[in-house]
């Protein structure tokens, strides 16, 4: 047996590390935003069924197989998969494993780079004088490269490369310099977030303003925690319920295989597991959920909440918000916020460092220091186009192939091999041993039998949506090059061209939103004019008249186009030949095994 080159300092120190791993930017980004667009307390319920019947599982499979094939000195999902099972099949199901972290963390650090840079403008006072449609404008200037917010030239490109460079080095100094990031940030992220979170349950009604009388930060609130039994036979809840545990539990990306791999063969991994489970689960359910939503419904009212509830409040509203506390309060509020998104994301982001590294040192004896130099430069190679191309959608592709459907089919592929292949009598045994606490028998029978049936069930439902994305249905502007310009989709609706310049025109719309109302306690759909805009480039020049019907498909512009389909192309070209690469390498990988004589051909 291989011996390990690495080991954790202390108990404490893993826990923290492996729920820094899964507390990241989704706990207080994604899930409040998740839980508002389906339904608010119609989200709860799905989602913490889901947590334990599929959460809690994935985590006890994940660390039971890492420490399996830790056993055996391998540190990457490649070799241990091939540990559980006879076949060379599982040693290329295991490239998911350092695929999607590469992939994730090249435009992760991306969301990272900016939590670092408004850290920085909340300090300096930057926001102070805006109002907020120009602190939405500042976000939208910072994601366009060639302008600038500080006079910097480039500056979303320096601040990125800032925050890879500094993930990198924490990564040379191995496991202690990941366990000690863990241990200063974990800390400072729970103690901004309560911080934060003490202002959202206080604010109350003291935000409310001529513009927003009826705001109330108990209306968000209510509206998060308020159960909705309907939504227990809603597909569509059920599927974002189960998207969410992957994201905020980061299950199926390989990285808490890799961490385990270290622990030693006695060493408990059912209570680890759960201790940190639901440690991420209180900073996201309880920290998660009082900080955003609530903060902007005491300001903006829950029916703004409703309307605008997106991954951008966070940079494009929150700043805003703050300012509205003094200009002092505004200064220690942003570095709270921002600070506890940065130790959020850097704590996750390293995780996704450790199945390449760990793959490199026991493939082909590279040094921790090579093995984390060379993370960062393919992050940066796979980086660089969601940084320039962010508007063109480059940035959403990775996020949906690496970051929602490779996690998918990972995880249910390593259940099924954990429960059928590997076996779930022998799974149950690698759980329980050296284990602290008894884990209730029921879940021997999740895993066989709840667990694989939900994933695939949501890897089954999620097959239209995929087979959409490769087909570019959402954009009827499909060619890469292009002489014409075609409205998009505006919910089946006639438009009316409301105002048209050379280079811009303005679409109006008969359209439905959601409310709440709040005598009656339930949302209700009302009617109202809703406006779609293009803006075009010089050389481009519209072709419709004010008081023109336009239909989606319509032709609006003509010019030289080169649409997002293009840009997205190369997204998914890149994605895929990281995965070739990756499997390239395991397959080299195989043949210097078979060469040692540590496995046969």
């Amino acid at each position: 047996m291989a011996a390990k080159a690495e080991s954790w300092g202390s108990r404490v120190g893993l826990i923290l590390a492996m729920a820094g791993n899964a507390v990241g930017l989704g706990n207080f980004l994604r899930f409040p935003v998740q839980a508002v667009q389906n339904g608010g307390g119609a989200f709860i319920i799905p989602y913490l069924v889901c947590f334990v019947v599929m959460g809690i599982p994935l985590l006890f499979i994940e660390w039971s197989t890492g420490r399996f094939g830790g056993k055996f000195g391998n540190h990457s999902t490649p070799y241990i998969l091939d540990t559980m099972a006879k076949g060379r099949i599982w040693k290329y199901i295991g490239v998911f494993g350092i695929f999607t972290n590469i992939a994730v963390a090249s435009y992760y650090c991306y969301i990272e780079s900016w939590t670092m840079s408004y850290v920085y403008h909340s300090v300096a006072g930057t926001f102070s004088s805006m109002d907020q449609t120009e602190v939405a404008g500042f976000f939208d200037k910072y994601t366009t490269i060639g302008k600038s917010t500080t006079g910097i030239p480039y500056e979303a490109v320096l601040f990125y490369i800032l925050c890879l460079l500094l993930n990198t080095y924490i990564l040379s100094k191995g496991l202690k310099g990941i366990e000690k990031v863990a241990k200063i940030g974990m800390p400072l992220l729970i103690l901004f977030g309560a911080i934060l979170a003490v202002r959202g349950l206080t604010l109350g009604t003291d935000g409310a303003s001529a513009l927003f009388p009826d705001a109330n930060a108990w209306d968000g609130l209510n509206f998060l925690w308020t159960p909705q039994y309907d939504s227990l036979t809603n597909p569509k809840v059920w599927l974002a319920a189960a998207g969410q545990i992957f994201f905020t539990l980061s299950v199926g990306m390989g990285t808490i295989h890799c961490y385990a791999a270290y622990l030693r063969s006695k060493d408990d991994i059912a209570l680890n597991a759960v201790s940190a489970g639901f440690m991420n689960e209180f900073v996201e359910v309880v920290l998660g959920s009082l900080i955003v939503i609530p903060i902007a419904a005491g300001y903006l009212g829950l029916d703004w909440v409703l309307q605008n509830a997106g991954f951008g409040m966070a940079f494009q509203t929150m700043p805003y918000l703050f300012q509205q506390w003094g200009d002092v309060l505004a200064v220690f509020a942003g570095l709270f916020w921002f600070g506890l998104l940065f130790f959020a994301g850097i704590t996750s982001s390293l995780a996704m460092g450790t199945p390449w590294m760990g793959f490199m040192r026991d493939e082909f004896n590279w040094s921790g220091k090579k093995g984390a130099w060379s993370f960062g430069l393919l992050a940066l190679i796979m980086g660089l186009p969601t940084v320039f191309f962010f508007k063109e959608g480059v940035f959403d592709e990775y996020d949906y192939w690496a970051g929602t459907v490779s996690l998918v089919v990972f995880a249910f592929l390593e259940t099924v091999l954990f429960s059928w292949i590997f076996g779930v009598k022998r799974g149950w045994e690698e759980i329980n041993m050296g284990a602290d606490i008894k884990v209730p028998g029921i879940y021997k029978y999740i895993i066989l039998i709840v667990t694989p049936l939900l994933l695939g069930w949501v890897l089954i439902a999620s097959l239209p949506d995929m087979a959409a994305k490769l087909a570019n249905n959402d954009t009827n502007n499909k060619e890469w090059f292009a002489d014409a310009y075609y409205a998009e989709d505006m919910g089946g609706k006639t438009a009316v061209v409301d105002s048209v310049a050379p280079n811009f025109v303005r679409l109006a719309f008969d359209s439905t939103k959601e409310v709440y109302n709040k005598k009656k306690d339930m949302l209700e759909m009302v009617s109202f004019k809703d406006y779609k805009t293009y803006s075009f480039k010089p050389g481009q020049s519209t072709i419709v008249n004010e008081g023109q019907n336009i239909n989606a498909k319509d032709k609006i512009a003509e010019g030289k186009f080169t649409n997002h389909v293009f840009y997205k192309t190369i997204g998914r070209l890149l994605l895929v030949a990281l995965f070739l690469f990756i499997s390239f390498m395991v397959y080299r990988a195989y043949l210097k095994r078979v060469k040692e004589g540590r496995v046969h051909s």
